[in-house]
This record gives C-alpha cells, structure tokens and sequence, in this order.
C-alpha cells in the first residue's frame, strides 16, 4: 500500500560539490533521508516510469537507507531499481552502470573519504542521466524544495532481500539486484593491458593497495590478485566494514599511514596504492616514494599511447583551479585542449560528454576518464601498472624522467579545520575585497603577478561559476584559497601552495613551501581571525 507522510522541513539539506554529507545521528533523524529524496523526486518532476541506480560503500545506516529509498521509488511510480548485490556499489562502478543501461538516475549512499559509523558520517550521492553528478541549477532546485517540503511517499512492504542476484518485484516496481565486481572489471578489462600488467606480476613484480576496510576490497581482491596475479596478500583490508574497522578511508599520507609506513620502509613493494570509503579516490606510491595527484595526472595524460583504450589519441585534459598546474605543460607539448575548472567533479562532465577531454583530476586525490562520469580510484591505479607493464621502469623513474621533462611544481595543500562559519566567510569576503590592491606588492622572495577570483566560464552550457581566490606570483608560483563543501564540522579553509622549478627535483616540498606558506597566512590573516598558526593538515 502507498503511504503518503506529512513531514516537516529540515533547513540543513543544500548539497555540496559531491552530493549531501551529515553526521550519521543527524540523518537518523525522522524522516530526514525521506524528505531529502521526495525532493529530489519532485524537483525532476517526478520519476515514474524511470530507471535509477541504487547501493553504497557499506558504511552504517546504508542498510537502512536503501531500503527507504527502494520503498519510496516504488511509491512514486518509478518502473525499475537497479541495485548492487546486499546494497554495495562503488561510485565508478554506479556510473558504468548507470551509462550501460541508459538510466534516468541513481543514489550512491556515501560520505566518500569521511569516516563512518554511528558517530562518523553519512552521505547520499546523487546522479543525473549523464552518469555524473547533478548540475548547480538542479542542486539548488533539490534545496529550496527541502525547505518547504510537507509529505512524501513511501511503500508499505516487507524489507528486500539484497543478497540475491536477479528480478523482483516490490509493489509494481522491479528490482534487479546485480554483481557489481563483475561489471566493472569487465570495464577495466576493455580499457587496459591486462596481459600485460599479468606478465609484470609473473616476473616477480610486488604492490601493496589498502583498500581501506571500504567498497573496493573485493574489487581489488578480483583485479589484482585473482586476475592480475599480484602475491596473495597484496590487497590489505579488503573486508567492507560500516566503520571502515576505525580507519579514516581517505587515501592519503595521513589517513593511510600503515601503507606509507611500509612504502618508505627497506620492505618496501615495488608499488603502492590506496582507495577511498566510494572507491573513486587514489593514491599512488613507489618504493620510498610519493607521486602528487597533481603530478599522476600530468604523467598519466603523457604517456597515454601505452594504454589500449588510448592509443589512437585523446581529445583533452582537465583540471580543477586548485590542482597544479604540471598537467598544463603536457597539454601544452601534446597540442591537445587544456581546462581548468571549479572543484568538484561536475564540472567536467560537460568537457567529457561534447569530447573536449578524455582525461580529467583534482589535487584531493581524485583522477578520471570519460570511460565514466566520476572519478575512478583503480582505474588510476591500474593506469600506472599499465605504464609500469609497458616501460620496465619504476614509480620513481616515471615520476624522475618526467619532472626533467617539464619541471615539477612543488605543491601542497593546507586546511584549516573546523573553522566558524561566519569567520571562514568574512575571511575570503574581505580577502577577495583587497585582491586588486595586492598586484605588485612583495612578500618575503614573492612579487605578486596577479591576485583574482577564479571565474569559470562552461563552454558547452555557457554558465560561469566563481570558485576560490588566486594569487599569481612573478615567478609562477601560486597560492589558491577556497572553502571546502565536503566537512561536516565548521568550514575548512583549503589554502593550495605551488612552487615551479626546473632543477631542484628531489628536495623536501614542506621545506621548499615553507616561505609560500607564511605568504598566505600572511595575505589572507589566517591567524589573527581564526587563532590558527599553523595548518591542521598538510597533504
């Protein structure tokens, strides 16, 4: 029986760059997740007939979730739910889905790399026809709707089982419940040289990945040791837990200590990589050696030909304001088309789906193709194995080779967590305030070249969207400020540090960023108006 819900309005439901990320007690709460999604339901006009994606990466209140939603889309009429097995699915592999079968949407239940459990985090990921993440118009529409919303619609029926694979029915909508492992290796698969990365484990090559007890444990399970043949034991927490087993999914060198304990110690594997809590983040390491997002995309984008799906050329690459500029020079030598973006990961579906890119990445650890509408955490993994299978060479001698090649920008970011709203907004007003004021000026060894607001112009739907502060130095160096969307204590103050050099390769980059960071908190008075003196955490 349909049951329709009077309901009250939550005012705390306006999405961030990746979706709606809250406290794990705060969506318990009576029907906060119900009202989220009717207004979603109502802002598309409606979803009956439609076809929509549904799981999530296993951490606490999915369960629950999941079936809310399932029982909702049933109530409003929509024809078929699509759903990993026992409600698990990684965000890459809900947009191959997604695209696959030519749905109209669908729901990944994530807080991406926050952590989870009852006092972790909980998110709910939304995606358009695309395959990708609803555009701002439409985010804002799911807003105003959840702030004078008055009654939902759910089916009154038992709870699905999820843990068997095929058709069902829940009122008159069917349910498939799918592999979805299997979907996407079959992905990767059509895209790299598995032979080849095969032959390079049977010659005694040795990776360590950490999937961070999250979604792709048994992805990588199947990849890398049953398929690939990597040493049984390669794959390290692999059991998907709902509090990630303690650990904080976010792959890099602070949450993923273990790995990069092991990667700079004389046990070292000759490889190392790490996922996220949705499997759409990475983190690519040698032996006593780390490799900057910001640098993994400029190097993956380089050596492009190695990879099957590639070899016959790309269209373009993209980046995010924030991310260094190294993909830059690439594009620059390849002749191909070259972007920068806001953050967040919708913004490049417009370049991917009129073929202006194929590659795209953010500095936060998140690096892409058009294979999908997301970021794809074993995708970049397997894309440097490929390169690894097809040169002979190391991480270190990839990354080496290609800093002599083009100079590497020595990059860091800095936040400053848990800042007070209002604080965090006055700091950035009044910073963009006396940006034109700043051109010329010298602090400490840097002259300031151009001080601006990052204004972003789609040239596909013609939209402009300003996203963080640049101060641009004479010696190209660059600092960008932005508040972060995806915390959910206060605001964090993300504060991006670059430095170009064409000759100091293998210097400290703490050490070489130092000065650049007592810039920006100079410039932007961190510590006069939020009583921080030095960052929280670098990465």
């Amino acid at each position: 029986m349909i049951k329709t819900v009077k309901t009250t309005p939550y005012t705390d439901q306006k999405m961030g760059t990746a979706g709606l990320r809250k406290k794990s007690k705060l969506v318990e709460q009576e029907n906060y997740v119900e009202n989220f999604v009717q207004s979603i339901f109502d802002a598309i006009g409606g979803v009956k007939g439609q076809t929509f994606i549904l799981g999530g990466d296993g951490r606490y209140y999915n369960k629950i979730a999941i079936q809310k939603i399932m029982k909702m889309s049933a109530a409003n009429g929509m024809k078929k739910m699509i759903v990993g097995q026992n409600g698990f699915i990684s965000t890459p592999t809900s947009s191959k889905v997604l695209l696959k079968n030519h749905a109209d949407g669908g729901f990944v239940l994530t807080a991406s790399h926050n952590p989870g459990g009852k006092n972790g985090d909980f998110g709910i990921k939304y995606a358009v026809a695309s395959g990708g993440q609803c555009p701002t118009s439409l985010s804002d529409k799911i807003f105003e709707n959840s702030k004078k919303i008055t009654e939902y619609k759910i089916l009154e029926a038992p709870d699905v089982d999820l843990s068997n694979l095929g058709t069902q029915k829940l009122g008159d909508m069917e349910i498939e419940v799918i592999e979805p492992v299997q979907e996407y290796v079959e992905m990767m698969e059509s895209i790299f040289d598995f032979p080849a990365i095969k032959k390079l484990f049977a010659n005694g090559f040795t990776m360590a990945f950490d999937a961070m007890n999250a979604v792709t444990g048994p992805y990588a399970l199947k990849i890398f040791e049953e398929i690939l043949g990597a040493p049984k034991g390669s794959v390290w927490n692999y059991v998907p837990m709902e509090d990630f087993g303690g650990l904080h999914p976010d792959p890099n060198l602070i949450y993923a200590k273990k790995l990069v304990d092991f990667m700079y110690s004389d046990k070292a594997a000759d490889f190392g990589g790490a996922n996220d809590g949705d499997g759409d983040r990475n983190m690519i390491l040698g032996k006593k050696f780390f490799v900057t997002p910001s640098d993994s995309l400029a190097i993956l984008t380089d050596n492009y030909k190695y990879i099957p799906a590639y070899k016959n050329g790309i269209y373009g690459v993209a980046k995010s304001a924030a991310t260094s500029t190294a993909v830059g020079r690439v594009a620059e030598a390849l002749n191909i088309g070259y972007y920068e973006v806001p953050t967040g990961w919708k913004y490049f579906c417009n370049l991917m789906d009129s073929n202006r890119i194929t590659f795209c990445g953010e500095e936060s650890f998140g690096t892409g193709s058009s294979h999908i509408r997301e970021k794809d955490g074993i995708w970049a993994i397997l894309f440097w194995l490929n390169i690894i299978a097809a040169t002979g060479k190391s991480v270190e001698e990839i990354t080496m080779e290609h800093w002599k090649k083009y100079g590497r920008s020595y990059y860091m970011r800095n936040d400053y967590d848990g800042i007070d709203i209002e604080v965090a907004n006055k700091l950035m007003a009044d910073l963009e305030a006396k940006l034109p004021s700043l051109k010329g000026k010298t602090f400490g060894a840097y002259t300031v070249l151009e001080a601006k607001p990052f204004i972003y112009n789609d040239p596909v739907d013609g939209s402009s969207t300003k996203n963080g502060l640049i101060v641009y130095f004479t010696d190209k160096s660059r600092i960008v400020f932005r508040l972060s969307g995806t915390g959910t204590n206060g605001a964090t103050l993300r504060v991006y540090l670059e430095r170009y050099e064409t000759e100091k390769f293998k210097e400290d980059p703490e050490k070489m960023l130092e000065s650049l960071a007592d810039v920006s908190r100079e410039i932007a008075e961190i510590p006069e108006r939020t009583g921080k003196v030095k960052a929280d955490v670098l990465t």
